[in-house]
């Protein structure tokens, strides 16, 4: 029996042609931190020439931004040819974003919003170095905790509002998150206890 062709416009699908093609296709890979991006990289760096965009101003404290930001660079020396592209940001940018709804519980509004404003920023850096990439993705969907149909659809929408491709994924499946635990523990890499934003610290 024939292996299923992946769907067209997810992760699987290019990591399909590119098997057949002498060059490896361009993408941009927004990382929420180092223990997500871990075993995404290893699955990835196979197939694709990644880049790795650190994006999230949702990390609060500013201290705890920079040890995610350091975690995340561990990672990457594990892994040639990988670059890092962390542009400026600010938390205000962020708190502003998701303005009224600092109640929301876990999983709600405020996630959906979260993850639209870093998919928008990813997406837009794409579209300025268009020349530089192909696609773009996101760690955040390694995650047990994260809604991977949601985000993929939030994904795609924000890639056809700014006219770049998404590539849709699910890193969870074949134990992503398992595999991104045991990198970790190898690497000795920090492992944070808590997604990013403090409800106490929005206005």
């Amino acid at each position: 029996m024939k292996n299923k062709t992946p769907k067209i416009g997810t992760i699987e699908y290019e990591m399909h042609l590119a098997e057949a093609s002498a060059q490896k296709p361009r993408l941009l890979l927004h990382a929420c931190c180092g223990p997500c991006a871990s075993s995404v990289l290893e699955y990835l760096t196979p197939h694709f020439d990644v880049t790795v965009f650190y994006y999230n101003p949702n990390i609060l404290p500013k201290e705890e931004f920079i040890k995610r930001e350091n975690a995340l660079k561990d990672v990457i020396s594990h892994f040639e040819g990988v670059r890092l592209i962390v542009p400026d940001q600010y938390e205000s940018e962020y708190i502003s974003y998701v303005k009224g709804h600092k109640n929301d519980l876990e999983g709600g509004a405020r996630c959906s919003l979260c993850f639209t404003l870093r998919l928008e920023k990813t997406a837009e850096f794409l579209k300025s170095h268009s020349d530089e990439f192909d696609f773009f993705a996101t760690t955040l969907t390694v995650s047990p905790h994260k809604n991977a149909p949601l985000i993929n659809r939030i994904g795609n929408d924000v890639a056809n509002k700014i006219g770049v491709k998404y590539l849709s994924s699910d890193f969870k499946k074949r134990d992503g998150y398992l595999r991104s635990t045991v990198l970790c523990r190898e690497w000795g890499i920090y492992r944070q206890v808590y997604c990013g934003c403090i409800s106490e610290l929005l206005f």
